[in-house]
């Protein structure tokens, strides 16, 4: 019965998963109108180790990802967050920039398909949720122009010292 919920579980992260990977160009193209960053991977390696935009080429690289046009900041997210792109951190991130302020179709239906497709995880739903509303508001900067401060700095500027701490971004 176990081995039964595992994979009833997996099968319920693979059609999030599809769910993203389909949704996101048509969202990119419909609703996405400004211009890309056109900034590589490379070009954010070459950046100073203590920067922003250092952390985000080094997410990038370990995850083998690329900036994706018109939605860099989502990335940004992550890494200014601490969240992994594992199924239930990309719901839990959508939760906290939810609480932060964020407001989005794409939030939307990321948060109410997560949690009625991914019930198990509400209770860290809820927290980031949490944490998102406490934090101070980062969802609306203009992250391109940020990418040569220190993250440290950064992360000290929105998140208290028990939210890093929680959030494992010490």
């Amino acid at each position: 019965m176990n081995n039964l919920f595992k994979t009833v579980k997996h099968l319920r992260k693979q059609l999030i998963i599809w769910l993203f990977e389909h949704s996101q160009r048509i969202y990119t193209r419909i609703f996405k109108h400004h211009e890309s960053w056109n900034i590589s991977k490379l070009d954010l390696l070459k950046m100073p180790k203590p920067s922003f935009g250092r952390h985000l080429g080094e997410f990038l690289d370990k995850n083998n990802f690329e900036l994706i046009p018109k939605v860099e900041r989502h990335d940004c997210y992550h890494v200014l967050c601490g969240y992994s792109t594992n199924v239930e951190d990309e719901i839990a991130l959508q939760c906290l920039c939810y609480g932060n302020g964020k407001r989005s179709l794409y939030l939307y239906g990321a948060i109410i398909l997560g949690i009625a497709i991914l019930p198990d995880y509400y209770a860290y739903y809820y927290k980031s949720y949490k944490t998102g509303k406490e934090a101070n508001p980062f969802h609306h900067f203009e992250y391109k122009k940020l990418l040569h401060i220190s993250i440290e700095d950064f992360r000290k500027t929105i998140f208290s010292k028990s939210q890093r701490f929680q959030l494992k971004i010490n």
